[in-house]
């Protein structure tokens, strides 16, 4: 990453906040419907609710993480302060590209279990989208096991994720007012 003297902190476009908020809020309401969807003993119709909204959730996630790759080529991060030590530059650069990696990894796996299983994805399906995996018990089985794994991983990387946000804020140096508020000044 790339640094400037300490001077006021140059932010992230309104599209980039924009994305970053609406990623942030779909990924933290899908990991607690995830885990509940599965709790023994639900009301099948809760749990049926449940599914579509994980499983439609994940389109718009995968969806959301591609555009924000996408535009990041064209609009990259602004730097970060110079007061930033360098090791924090790596830790920094690493971490969004674990999560990135990640959530491409929990939205795949997610298509792969469920298309293979033979279940549908509503939005997917509502649009006349093709089923992009052949029907296999195997292959559902082995993209189950990677979903249920990499949630771990997940849910870990976003705890480092806002653990350093807390410690940014709470140091004040112009770190977090590179991406709050999500639109605006």
């Amino acid at each position: 990453m790339r640094t400037i003297p300490d001077s006021p902190p140059l932010r992230y476009s309104n599209t980039t906040r924009v994305l970053h908020w609406v990623s942030a809020i779909m990924i933290l309401s899908t990991i607690p419907i995830g885990a509940i969807m599965l709790r023994e003993g639900l009301e099948r119709s809760t749990q049926d609710l449940l599914f579509i909204l994980h499983k439609n959730g994940g389109v718009i996630i995968f969806a959301l993480v591609l555009a924000r790759l996408a535009w990041r080529l064209v609009s990259p991060p602004p730097p970060l302060p110079a007061s930033i030590p360098d090791w924090q530059h790596r830790a920094a650069r690493l971490g969004h590209m674990a999560l990135y990696a990640m959530l491409v990894v929990m939205s795949v796996s997610g298509y792969v279990r469920v298309r293979a299983g033979g279940f549908p994805v509503e939005m997917l399906d509502a649009i006349g989208a093709p089923t992009l995996v052949p029907r296999s018990e195997a292959l559902a089985d082995f993209a189950q096991s990677v979903h249920g794994y990499a949630r771990f991983v997940l849910v870990a990387l976003i705890v480092v994720h806002v653990g350093a946000a807390l410690m940014h804020m709470v140091r004040r140096d112009g770190v977090m007012r590179r991406i709050w508020p999500p639109v605006g000044g």
